[in-house]
């Protein structure tokens, strides 16, 4: 991992990969991209050790100011549960179709339920989650699996800001996210 100033850190959502579709994106604007992806050796390891993998590499590679951080779907709850292990992170963070606890979806029977799928809401309903220095989310309106009233719901107990894409599933169209990643990555 490098300190960089012109790095980011990337948390891709289930089978993604830090040199494709977001990673790619960031990479031709310039920037270094580093991270984990839920692939591999990293997706074999338990959820507690993927979470605490993640909460080192942001305390020992990415604590400055300037850092940034973004995390995509299930990659976004690892990130999520990680900075509950930690003080407030001190960086930018922009979070895409985040998972943020258990979801299901009656018209193609399909759900999940990731670990521990109530804790993220739990601490945030008690004051205990850190609140972010410079956090954002985008979710779509036609999300099931990110579902906008829970990411809402949870951003709203921590102040953070959710932009609702209307018309857009899990998977934000590359437009979107292009125009957004612009916008971010100018902001300081």
């Amino acid at each position: 991992m490098s300190n960089y100033l012109d790095s980011i850190y990337l948390l891709c959502g289930h089978g993604g990969r830090i040199k494709n579709g977001l990673g790619k994106e960031l990479s031709r604007r310039g920037f270094d991209v580093v991270g984990r992806e839920t692939v591999g050796d990293f997706k074999k390891l338990d959820f507690d050790q993927q979470v605490a993998i993640i909460a080192e590499d942001l305390m020992t590679n990415f604590w400055y100011e300037d850092a940034r951080v973004v995390a995509n779907s299930y990659g976004a709850y690892l990130f999520l549960h990680a900075q509950a292990m930690m003080d407030a992170f001190i960086g930018k963070v922009m979070l895409l179709s985040p998972i943020v606890g258990e979801f299901s979806n009656e018209d193609i029977r399909m759900g999940f339920i990731p670990p521990y799928s109530k804790r993220l809401f739990e601490l945030a309903s008690s004051g205990s989650y850190p609140r972010f220095k410079q956090c954002e989310i985008h979710v779509g309106s036609e999300d099931w699996q990110s579902n906008p009233l829970n990411v809402t719901a949870f951003a709203d107990l921590l102040d953070i800001s959710v932009s609702v894409v209307k018309d857009e599933g899990h998977s934000l169209s590359k437009q979107y996210v292009s125009a957004q990643l612009d916008r971010w990555l100018q902001l300081r």
